[in-house]
């Protein structure tokens, strides 16, 4: 049953105090949004680096021949083909492949040699690596079939060999090859020159720039998993297909971005743990203020004690009422902290760009609150305990 007298003379108490109270639950207010705004901000920031990291490639396997050593000697069946391609793609996880190769080139731009990398691309790559295409088209089956002298253009390189004009349908001259520019495309994530799109590329199809270096060799093979979880299955399968189809002396380098992103996500947990760390300092610095003032109340309001208790007020009910305050000023701030977190939080998501989204997260909603209203009557409880313990005839004659 509510004991309503209780409940009265508490916020009696807190109105007679107003200025005291309000910076009091100042304290928790700031505790309580900074625990919404920290878990919010590093769910953001956990899906905007897990987004950029799949951006590379979505569910991304690649493989690589290790060149070995000067003791061992190399030979040319160790290197990775369009057979090994074909073999990756009928993995029953797999749902494309896509192989890759390089050549240092040279573009003549107003007379002058301009060095840049002249990339050899199966069917299938674009989607793999999701590359935007910015103008034009990619190149297409009949590109590959015929190996069609087309090709397309970085961002940086077409700005560079056609400042003042639309470079589809030009021609560029490739050191001894000219080729029809049919796209101009980027990187959706730059790999900062860690892939083969390096910032100055030229994307041929594969056979062209194979009959150009006179071997078929592919030296990135892609393969990308149907789902996230297939992923390790996948890397473990790749190997195991191109150790079976090789000799035993050779060696492949296979990976995945699982690693990465396991590596993104423990970032951000400690970074979250470590921000939540520092909100619950700004709380307890808060259960502190609230212990504190409620100390100097019950010995402002010593007589008030001593009289109520005289006339049989029992000890649950002081004990009661001033835990009671503790919770009001703490729940209080709680509700005012969250919604000023949540108000903040909508109105950035307003303001941010569209491959950025602000989560609000219902838990940290929830820990927010039940933190906040646990610290007000934590510290609360000392304050409380020792009005309620205080003898009658020495509270009547406490001046």
């Amino acid at each position: 049953m509510i004991d309503f007298v209780i409940w009265e003379t508490a916020f009696n108490a807190l109105r007679a105090n107003k200025l005291r109270a309000a910076l009091t639950t100042l304290g928790v207010v700031i505790g309580a949004a900074s625990i919404v705004l920290v878990v919010t901000v590093s769910l953001s920031g956990r899906r905007y680096i897990i987004a950029q990291i799949e951006s590379v490639g979505a569910n991304l396997v690649y493989a690589e021949h290790v060149r070995p050593g000067s003791d061992i000697p190399a030979t040319l069946g160790d290197e990775l083909t369009l057979a090994d391609l074909q073999a990756v793609g009928a993995i029953p996880e797999v749902v494309e492949v896509a192989g890759t190769r390089d050549l240092q080139a040279t573009v003549v731009v107003q007379g002058a040699e301009h060095p840049v990398t002249l990339v050899g691309v199966t069917d299938g790559f674009q989607r793999i690596r999701n590359l935007a295409v910015l103008e034009g088209r990619f190149l297409d089956a009949e590109d590959q079939s015929t190996r069609a002298k087309v090709c397309l253009l970085t961002k940086e390189l077409a700005a560079h060999l056609f400042p003042d004009t639309r470079p589809i349908n030009r021609l560029v001259r490739v050191g001894e090859l000219r080729f029809t520019v049919v796209g101009v495309f980027e990187e959706r994530v730059s790999t900062f020159g860690n892939s083969e799109i390096q910032r100055e590329s030229v994307i041929i199809p594969f056979g062209l720039l194979s009959y150009y270096a006179g071997s078929e060799f592919v030296k990135v093979l892609y393969a990308q998993a149907r789902r996230p979880q297939d992923v390790s299955s996948v890397t473990d399968q790749v190997a195991d297909i191109l150790r079976a189809r090789h000799r035993a002396t050779a060696s492949y380098h296979v990976e995945n971005l699982a690693s990465l992103l396991l590596a993104a996500q423990r970032i951000s947990l400690a970074l979250t743990g470590v921000l939540i760390l520092v909100a619950l300092v700004a709380l307890v610095i808060s259960g502190i203020g609230i212990m504190n003032i409620m100390l100097v109340t019950v010995t402002e309001r010593t007589p008030e004690i001593g009289l109520r208790k005289a006339v049989g007020a029992p000890r649950r009910k002081i004990l009661g009422q001033f835990l009671l305050e503790a919770a009001v000023m703490s729940g209080v701030g709680a509700v005012a902290g969250t919604l000023i977190a949540v108000a903040l939080a909508l109105a950035v998501r307003r303001l941010l760009p569209q491959p950025l989204t602000v989560p609000i997260s219902g838990l940290s909603i929830v820990l927010a609150f039940v933190v906040s209203c646990g610290t007000g009557l934590l510290f609360g409880y000392l304050p409380a305990t020792r009005a309620a313990d205080l003898q009658p005839t020495e509270a009547l004659h406490h001046e």
